[in-house]
């Protein structure tokens, strides 16, 4: 395990600035995009937690972190997850993009040095949710929808926008209601 998190952090000066470490952790590895799409998500969760009435603060950083993972490749993520004794799924196994966000959790953790359950759980199940979501994890599961990182406008956005006026529950169902009708053209449906 150590050996992974050693070789994620080589040359990476971490300053306890969650936003700038972010972004150097991000550029360092290549990924300038994902570090844009982070900065907006961290946007994003801190304006619907203010409406939501909770700690902004917890939300963007959850925001800015739910995607750190995405420096460990495709291809390596499941073996990278079995070396952090990090739980794997069938699903996630058949379609390894989905590990990113326990991978994205177990960062977090060990080299961010985040110790805050609700912000790993939400960081955890940023992409799928689960059952029983608190209302962070409802947070950063909108807020990444809404924060898109394809190019253009996500198809959803004015349904997503209109339910998340009446509730963040409805917003939620907005989005998993979008992927149910899709169900049979996806590569697999999470648990």
């Amino acid at each position: 395990m150590k050996v992974i998190l050693d070789q994620l952090t080589a040359g990476v000066v971490f300053t306890g600035d969650i936003a700038k470490d972010v972004v150097t952790f991000l550029m360092s590895h290549g990924c300038p995009r994902t570090a844009m799409h982070s900065a907006a998500v961290a946007t994003e969760a801190q304006r619907i937690a203010a409406a939501v009435g909770i700690a902004p603060h917890t939300a963007a950083q959850a925001g800015w972190l739910h995607d750190v993972s995405a420096v460990i490749p495709m291809e390596e993520r499941v073996a990278a997850a079995e070396a952090l004794a990090i739980p794997v799924l069938a699903e996630e196994r058949a379609l390894p993009m989905i590990l990113h966000q326990k991978l994205a959790a177990t960062l977090a953790r060990d080299l961010f040095g985040v110790t805050n359950a609700e912000v790993l759980n939400a960081i955890g199940c940023h992409t799928t949710l689960k059952a029983g979501a608190s209302t962070l994890d409802k947070v950063l599961f909108v807020a990444d929808k809404l924060a898109w990182d394809q190019p253009g406008e996500p198809p959803y956005r004015m349904a997503l926008e209109a339910a998340l006026a009446q509730s963040l529950d409805a917003a939620v169902c907005v989005y998993l209601r979008y992927l149910w009708e899709r169900r049979t053209t996806l590569a697999v449906v999470h648990p």
